[in-house]
């Protein structure tokens, strides 16, 4: 006949609990790499840069109407660098990590 191992110690220990030291988890690794990190900084510069060329445009007088508000700076640089910073920032945060261990 054959033995049984010795189950004595599996037998004291609770359910779902193993012996072994669990190895370092890969899944548990960080959300974003240097690239998403580099995109959003750059996102945030478009957006900065925007925000300045939108500043100004103000008059010094009440009874003076200053008609550089409606210029091409503030009325369609500024709008179409904010938007492009927006999408950068957004391709930054939805950018999967490459995995170069994925098949």
């Amino acid at each position: 006949m054959k033995e049984k191992p010795d189950n004595s110690q599996k037998s004291k220990m609770k359910p779902g609990i193993t012996s072994h030291v669990p190895q370092e988890n890969k899944d548990s690794a960080f959300v974003f790499e240097k690239t998403n990190y580099r995109l959003l900084l750059i996102g945030i510069a478009f957006l900065v840069v925007g925000f300045i060329l939108m500043i100004g445009g103000s008059s010094n007088s009440p009874d003076y109407f200053n008609y550089e508000m409606f210029n091409f700076q503030r009325l369609t640089l500024a709008p179409v660098l904010l938007i492009i910073g927006y999408a950068i920032g957004i391709f930054a945060i939805m950018k999967r990590p490459s995995r170069s261990d994925e098949n």
